[in-house]
């Protein structure tokens, strides 16, 4: 029978198989040769000592034992060419996940995606960073995957009563992710490595018989006596369908307004708001592993941080060690930042949000867009910060110190980000309460992590799109809108998800409850 064991070791040890076997001989009691094999089940790192260790959960296998490798099998799908007909907007993972469990349940997804497919994308990223021409159907934002496919591709969540994580974990490791997702307390597949297994889901809702369809985007969503009858897109065609899985993204600012003028129920929704800041990653090693030298055996090491500043939290976001800093505009006429990293993490700089938690009552300034304010609230800053910084893609840049102090910096170095940055007092991008929370929060930062607060840091603004500035109001139990039948609003840009896990589960609890309300005997519901 396997032992199954919680240790915590060495980082020379948990990267060394012989001397992981050595070190367990003698915690059971057994010589080395009496174990077979040793699966790691969870591994993370405790840096918060001096000496920094791994925590790691073990299953031994002792001679005499059966061990069998779990090949993780894609489910048995079956061919749904001619199956009743589910329209999905967005493939992002809400969208590419509700489609599959559609398939899983006999129903044939149609899935629109206003972007291009993940090569396609390619060439429009590379007019943002050189040229600093926006595409608004094809971006960072936009496109095969969405937002996850080239800004990041963290796998962890803490949404566990959402639903189960594992499943989509084991999915995306079936698709073609190392297992180590499986095993990672913050699993992580790589901006570089994502949009391959992207590919192979699109390819696999194609071979089971549905449709995906890129460069099409919803302009009208058809309904009559308030039930979903299908969409029309933009060069005038009628897609028809009495089922509509709406996974659209935090950004498709579009479809809000089309809901908005239809008079389709939908409500502001606080988010968070602030800059991404980019310090060299041996700064941050060295702060969180109390050391010169990384070393080869540690990852590059990430942060997160927590403050509460004038009633408000501040806090980390999104942090990507070993990243680069990306232009996440969707529009011409605005500029925005995200993070990325690749799968080895192995760029010199690290960059995190930094924002600010908002209320409803901060865009009373915008109260006559109603449901929109917010969303106009993030577009004037936005806007505000493209004007500043020169009308291109270049971004408001300041030193972190320069800017706790209010002052302009005038040697700003070059940065990751790519399109290129202008030194410009941070505080005319920003409201007033906003910039003297982010400058009270910073030297709160400064004294929680010696060495954090720094002029080798450089402050990028905005980080403006970390969730949905509205929210689709639904059923808690049918997961329908409340006053659509048929409309299943879904995932970051409805509100119910907030990264590439959560918004995969609410993909699939969505498409769960259309195979729910057409008698598809679904799974339980986590």
């Amino acid at each position: 029978m396997p032992k199954e064991l919680l240790l915590q070791v060495t980082p020379e040890i948990a990267a060394n198989e012989l001397l992981l076997k050595d070190y367990l001989s003698k915690q059971i009691k057994v010589i080395p040769q009496e174990i077979e094999h040793v699966s790691i089940l969870k591994r993370s790192i405790d840096a918060r000592q001096k000496v920094v260790k791994i925590n790691l959960k073990v299953l031994i296998y002792l001679k005499g034992d059966t061990f069998q490798e779990n090949i993780l099998q894609l489910p048995d799908y079956p061919n749904v060419s001619n199956a009743q007909e589910v329209i999905v907007v967005g493939a992002g993972p809400a969208g590419l996940f509700a489609a599959l469990q559609l398939i899983e349940l006999g129903l044939k997804p149609i899935v629109i995606e206003r972007g291009k497919d993940v090569r396609g994308r390619r060439r429009d990223l590379k007019a943002i960073n050189r040229d600093h021409i926006v595409d608004e159907d094809s971006n960072y934002c936009f496109g095969e995957g969405g937002a996850g496919t080239y800004s990041d591709g963290k796998l962890y969540t803490r949404s566990k009563k959402r639903g189960d994580v594992n499943r989509i974990l084991e999915l995306l490791v079936a698709y073609g992710a190392t297992s180590d997702i499986l095993v990672d307390a913050h699993p992580h597949i790589g901006t570089n490595k994502l949009p391959k297994i992207i590919e192979d889901i699109r390819e696999k809702i194609k071979e089971c018989g549905g449709q995906v369809l890129f460069e099409t985007r919803v302009t009208d969503i058809l309904i009559k006596n308030n039930e979903v009858e299908g969409v029309v897109v933009q060069n005038g065609d009628r897609i028809l369908a009495n089922k509509l899985i709406l996974a659209t993204g935090h950004s498709a600012r579009d479809i809000f307004e089309l809901l908005d003028r239809k008079k389709i129920f939908i409500e502001a929704k606080p988010f968070a708001l602030g800059v991404r800041a980019e310090h060299p990653q041996s700064l941050i090693d060295s702060i969180q592993y109390s050391c010169d030298f990384r070393g080869e055996l540690l990852p590059p090491a990430p942060y997160s941080i927590v403050k509460q500043v004038g009633g408000r939290g501040m806090y980390s976001f999104c942090m990507c060690p070993g990243g680069v800093i990306a232009p996440c505009a969707t529009s011409p006429g605005e500029v925005v930042t995200n993070g990325w990293s690749p799968s080895k993490r192995d760029q010199a700089t690290a960059n995190s949000g930094i924002v600010v938690e908002l209320k409803l009552e901060d865009f009373k300034p915008f109260a006559k867009f109603g449901a929109l304010a917010g969303m106009e609230f993030q577009k004037s800053i936005e806007q505000k910060a493209w004007h500043l910084a020169g009308q291109t893609q270049k971004v408001p840049a300041q030193k972190m110190i320069d800017f706790t102090q209010s002052k302009v910096s005038k040697d700003i170095p070059k940065t990751s980000y790519v399109p290129g940055t202008t030194p410009v007092e941070l505080g005319q991008v920003f409201p007033g309460f906003l910039t003297q929370i982010l400058r009270e929060g910073f030297t709160a930062f400064g004294k929680s992590m010696r060495g954090y607060l720094t002029n080798e840091a450089i402050l990028h603004a905005p980080e403006s799109r970390t969730s949905s500035p509205v929210r689709i109001p639904r059923d808690g139990i049918t997961l329908e809108h409340l006053q659509i039948k048929g409309l299943y609003p879904c995932g970051e840009g409805a509100g119910y998800a907030g990264g590439i896990i959560s918004a995969a589960i609410d993909g699939e609890k969505c498409a769960l409850k259309i195979g729910e309300s057409l008698n598809k005997n679904p799974r339980i519901i986590a």
